[in-house]
């Protein structure tokens, strides 16, 4: 799938957490190595905290997005082909907190105009329309392209 490489955004109603931010670059980076990698060089190349980043490999790894192995020829790749990661799928599992407002969870839910107003049927078609958004992409989409180099040399992957 092509992905628009000048796509203006004015503002932006939705902010993922830093968690799956941090999730979706360590899958960009090993995408785009081809390769084992460590956690020093992903830290590294986004000047990320190697300890943010131990939990998102802990976590992408018991998912099966990433593979692990300790010791001498040791590392971290890919634990499946970049073009059967959809993006949708990983945003959904690495999101902790996919209610948009209260009256999506019932055990919190305390409005008073529950069930007479429209805004939960909005809100939830627009989440509805981001998620169908990002289920058409897979990695292999975010890295491929005619930037694919540029991103493989900004991150120090090739000299």
């Amino acid at each position: 799938m092509q992905l628009l490489s000048t796509h203006r955004v004015d503002s932006v109603a939705m902010r993922l957490s830093l968690f799956t931010d941090y999730s979706l670059r360590v899958l960009m980076f090993g995408a785009l190595k081809g390769e084992a990698f460590s956690l020093s060089e992903v830290a590294g190349a986004y000047a990320i905290s190697r300890n943010h980043l131990v939990k998102v490999v802990n976590f992408l790894s018991k998912l099966g997005y990433l593979d692990t192995r300790r010791g001498r020829g040791g590392g971290i790749e890919l634990g499946m082909k970049p073009d059967k990661i959809r993006i949708g799928l990983v945003v959904r599992r690495t999101e902790n907190n996919p209610v948009i407002v209260e009256c999506f969870d019932p055990k919190t839910n305390t409005c008073p105009i529950h069930g007479m107003c429209r805004l939960k049927g909005v809100l939830g078609e627009a989440s509805r329309a981001f998620y169908d958004s990002l289920d058409r992409y897979t990695l292999e989409d975010l890295i491929g392209g005619a930037d694919r180099p540029k991103l493989a040399k900004k991150l120090s992957l090739v000299a």
